[in-house]
């Protein structure tokens, strides 16, 4: 998190509000080569979500150290799928999405 007073970062990355003089919430994710993994823009009525800030980070981290896939909702310990032309087609069958949300 920073703080971006005149919103020359912003304005880089497509989040400032020129009208309002003001950045609307972006969030972005960049990994160590400085590439953007993940990004979230939310207008201002609408709260982030902290926790799921966290887990992304963790997913990215996983999948940076490991190579293999984190399905939707993967949290640390619960199985991963394995990148490969035998998966395509075939996430669903190797997949059991928890659906309660």
């Amino acid at each position: 998190m920073l703080s971006d007073a005149g919103g020359r970062i912003g304005t880089l990355y497509g989040v400032y509000d020129e009208r309002a003089g003001v950045n609307i919430r972006g969030r972005f994710l960049i990994d160590p080569d400085g590439v953007i993994q993940a990004m979230e823009v939310l207008t201002a009525p609408v709260g982030r979500n902290v926790a799921e800030l966290i887990r992304q980070v963790r997913a990215f981290q996983h999948v940076r150290k490991t190579g293999e896939a984190t399905p939707a909702g993967w949290q640390p310990g619960k199985p991963t799928l394995k990148p490969g032309p035998e998966l395509v087609g075939k996430v669903c069958e190797v997949w059991k999405p928890d659906m309660a949300f």
